[in-house]
C-alpha cells in the first residue's frame, strides 16, 4: 500500500464530522453520487464516481477516482474527468463506463452541453494506470432522431456472442421508460438500433416501474441467467428516488433474423430494500473457470437527505456545514438462486473485522458506531431483530427484520451508513445520523444470537 493510500484511509478516521464513514472510501470533502467506470485492469479495481469537489451540492459534476488491489486498501487519485468549456460535457460529466479498447482504457459517459439539455455519449482515453485522461470532446452517439425518445442517459457496454453492444436508459413521450440498443463495432461510432425494451413489457412494468430507466446494467451470473438492473426515475425525484432500484432476470438470445440480442425477462424484484440506495454499477469478472460465467460485483450510492419514514435526516444546511455528501456502498457479490437475486458483501470486506466483542443472545446487545454484526437465527424466533439508534422518545428503529433457522443477517455500521445483508436475499441500505451521546443497540428475540466486531483498518 502506498503512502498516499495510507493517508487516504487514515484521513477518514480523523474527519471532524462524526457521521463521516471510515470504511467506505470517498474524498474528505465534496458531493459524490453514482459510481461510474467500475473496472478491473492490470490487477487493480478502479471505481470512479460523480463528484463535485467544490461543494456538498450536485453541480458541475466531474469524475472522482479511487482504486484498490484488494477491495480493502483504497487509494484516492486526482479528478479523472472534468467538464470542458464549450465541449459536449460543459454542464457535467455524468454516468458512464470504462472499458479496455485494444489495451487503451476508454471512458464512455453522458456529457451534457447545457443545463436541461440532452446528453450525448462522449469518449475519453486514459493512461494505462487510469490516472491521467485525455478529453477531446469526441461524441460517439447523439440523441436519437426518433421523436418518441425524449430523454437519454447513462451508457453501458456489454458483450454477447463475441460482439460488443451498448445500451442507454431512456424516457418516451408516452410516459414509458425504455432501453435503447446500439451496436459498437468501434467505440468512436455507436450505431443506434432502436428501442430495445420498455415498461410496456408486463414483467418489466411490474418489477421496474419508472418514467426513465437510469443507470441500466446487464450482466450474466454464474448460473447462466442474465440480470438487468435499473434505477427507477420518477419526475420530481430530486435525489429522493422513491422507487429505488429494480432488476429483471431473464435470458439473452440472438434474434433469428438480425442476430441482435433479445432480452426476455422472466421475473424481477427490488435490488435493495432501503430508501437510501440508488444508481448502482456492476462489474463483470471472470471466475477463472471454463465451466462458469463471469461473476459480478456491484457498488451503489447511498445519498444524504431529509428524514423520512419516521427517521431523522440531515437538512441541506447541515450538509453544507459538513462539507460532504454521499457514500458508496461496500462492493457486493451478485448471484441468482432459485430464480431470485441474491446480494452478499464481497468476502474481502471481512478484513475490516477488528476486536471481537461478547456474543449476544435474546435481549439487548450494544453495537459500536463502527461495527460488523453477524446475527444467526435458530428455530423460529418469536419477534423481530431491531437495530435501534438512541433511546427513549427520540429512538429510531433503523432496521427491523426476522430470521428463521439457518438464516443470517450481516450488518455493517459505519458512522451514518448501515448495510444489512440477509441470507438468500438482497441488501438493505440505510442512512442514520447519531446525535451526540447516542449509541446503537440491537434487540434480539429468543432463538437468535449475535457476534459483534469493532471495525478496524487492516495492518
Amino acid at each position: 500500500m502506498t503512502d498516499l493510500a495510507l493517508d487516504s484511509l487514515l484521513a477518514a478516521t480523523t474527519h471532524p464530522d462524526p457521521a463521516f464513514p471510515r470504511f467506505h472510501p470517498r474524498p474528505a470533502q465534496g458531493w459524490i453520487n453514482d459510481p461510474n467506470g467500475v473496472s478491473y485492469i492490470d490487477g487493480r479495481y478502479h471505481v470512479f464516481f460523480q463528484y463535485n469537489p467544490l461543494s456538498a451540492r450536485h453541480s458541475q459534476i466531474c469524475w472522482g477516482h479511487v482504486s484498490s488491489p484488494d477491495l480493502v486498501r483504497w487509494e484516492e487519485h486526482p479528478v479523472a474527468l472534468s467538464p470542458q468549456p464549450g465541449g459536449p460535457d460543459s454542464a457535467g460529466c455524468w454516468t458512464g463506463v470504462v472499458t479496455s479498447d485494444d489495451g487503451v482504457p476508454t471512458a464512455a459517459y453522458s456529457g451534457v452541453k447545457d443545463h436541461g439539455g440532452h446528453s450525448q455519449v462522449v469518449i475519453a482515453r486514459g493512461s494505462r494506470d487510469l490516472v491521467t485522461w485525455s478529453q477531446d470532446g469526441h461524441v460517439a452517439a447523439s440523441m436519437p432522431a426518433d421523436p418518441l425518445v425524449t430523454a437519454v442517459r447513462d451508457p453501458f457496454i456489454f458483450r454477447f456472442n463475441g460482439a460488443r453492444y451498448a445500451m442507454q436508459g431512456a424516457g418516451l413521450a408516452d410516459g414509458r421508460a425504455a432501453l435503447l440498443l446500439y451496436t459498437v463495432d468501434t467505440l468512436d461510432d455507436w450505431k443506434y438500433q432502436g428501442i430495445w425494451l420498455t415498461t410496456a413489457d408486463p414483467i418489466a412494468g411490474a418489477h421496474t416501474p419508472a418514467e426513465i430507466w437510469e443507470c441500466p446494467q446487464l450482466v450474466q451470473v454464474p448460473t447462466g441467467e442474465w440480470v438487468m438492473m435499473f434505477s427507477l426515475w420518477l419526475s420530481g425525484d430530486d435525489h429522493e428516488h422513491a422507487n429505488g432500484v429494480g432488476h429483471l432476470i431473464g435470458s439473452l438470445t440472438p434474434d433469428p433474423e438480425t442476430g441482435l440480442p433479445v432480452f426476455t425477462p422472466v421475473t424481477g424484484g427490488k435490488s435493495d430494500l432501503g430508501r437510501d440506495f440508488y444508481a448502482p454499477q456492476i462489474l463483470q469478472l471472470s471466475t477463472g473457470s471454463v465451466d462458469c460465467a463471469p461473476a459480478a460485483l456491484l457498488w451503489g450510492w447511498a445519498n444524504e437527505g431529509p428524514g423520512r419514514d419516521g427517521r431523522r435526516g440531515r437538512t441541506q444546511e447541515e450538509i453544507d456545514d459538513a462539507g460532504w455528501s454521499g457514500v458508496l456502498t461496500h462492493p457486493r457479490v451478485l448471484s441468482v438462486v432459485d430464480g431470485s437475486l441474491v446480494v452478499a458483501p464481497a468476502p474481502e470486506v471481512l478484513a475490516y473485522r477488528g476486536v471481537a466483542l461478547e456474543m449476544g443472545a435474546a435481549g439487548s446487545v450494544a453495537v459500536p458506531g463502527f461495527a460488523e454484526v453477524l446475527v444467526r437465527g435458530s428455530g423460529s424466533p418469536a419477534g423481530s431483530i431491531d437495530l435501534v439508534l438512541g433511546s427513549g422518545p427520540a429512538a429510531q428503529v433503523v432496521y427491523s427484520g426476522s430470521l428463521v433457522e439457518g438464516e443470517e443477517l450481516r450488518i455493517f455500521v459505519d458512522a451514518s451508513l448501515v448495510e444489512v445483508y440477509r441470507t438468500g436475499s438482497v441488501a438493505t441500505t440505510v442512512r442514520a445520523y447519531p446525535a451526540p451521546g447516542e449509541s446503537w443497540e440491537l434487540t434480539l428475540p429468543p432463538g437468535a444470537t449475535a457476534d459483534v466486531w469493532e471495525l478496524a483498518l487492516p495492518r
